[in-house]
């Protein structure tokens, strides 16, 4: 089982590894693309870009296995919002693997009659609605912080020069930006719900796109991308910044 976990890591480290330079093509492509003496360097960019985004493709397998994986153990949670949200993410992120790995069946011609558009829709929208489900998760979690402090604040009304909760304690004494300022503090105070938070905000750029829900253009989803699998690299280098299931 160790074994598995540990093949399983290497697969997300090298796939992250992969998108970040993916996007980071994407970005620069962008950014010089109007630049007459730049039209071979992003002619490169691009052909770097396909590749990583064609060889991401050899870890769709490992992928695939860790979010079905991720969905059992998520089912135990004991508590029921966490537990929907996390199994339903992981659940359709394996769905998104599937149809990723029929669009490449296509893409190298071993069933060249596969429906391209609709394969491609169903795995954005599979992608689209795992991120929704994380989002939702990540409220549930500021939310019960929020609701934990507030419990404090009201329990301690003349406490505003308490040391362990000093910083929320001022927010309420100050009055001024009140929940704005008291959601600083709390994703401050708590790295992995924040990281996870622009994770998640991030990913989201590519499929609303895709989906023309709100259609950006490919600098900013180069630099959403990269930011989103810097995240993901640092909380696969230092699992202490990772969000717990």
């Amino acid at each position: 089982m160790e074994g598995f976990v540990d093949f399983t890591n290497r697969c997300q480290g090298r796939d992250q590894l992969f998108r970040a330079t993916q996007y980071t093509c994407m970005l620069l492509s962008y950014l010089i693309k109007n630049k007459a003496d730049k039209k071979k360097l992003v002619m490169k960019l691009k052909q770097l870009e396909s590749s990583m985004s064609s060889g991401r493709k050899m870890f769709r397998l490992g992928n695939m296995v860790h979010a079905l994986v991720a969905a059992r153990k998520t089912a135990e949670l004991p508590d029921v919002v966490p537990r929907f949200c996390l199994t339903a993410s992981n659940l359709t992120r394996a769905l998104y693997f599937v149809c990723d790995a029929v669009l490449w069946v296509r893409s190298v011609g071993l069933q060249p009659d596969i429906d391209k558009p609709k394969w491609s829709n169903w795995a954005t929208k599979c992608y689209y609605y795992s991120v929704l489900l994380n989002l939702a998760r990540d409220w549930y979690e500021i939310s019960q912080k929020l609701e934990q402090a507030a419990q404090e604040e009201k329990a301690k009304e003349n406490s505003c020069w308490d040391k362990h909760n000093g910083e929320l304690n001022r927010v309420k004494c100050d009055g001024s930006r009140g929940f704005l300022l008291l959601l600083f503090q709390i994703l401050k105070r708590n790295p992995p719900l924040l990281l996870d938070l622009v994770k998640n905000l991030c990913d989201l750029s590519g499929p609303l796109d895709t989906l023309g829900i709100y259609k950006t253009n490919p600098g900013v989803i180069g630099f959403c991308g990269v930011l989103s699998s810097l995240v993901g690299i640092l909380t696969l280098a230092s699992p202490h910044l990772k969000l717990k299931q």
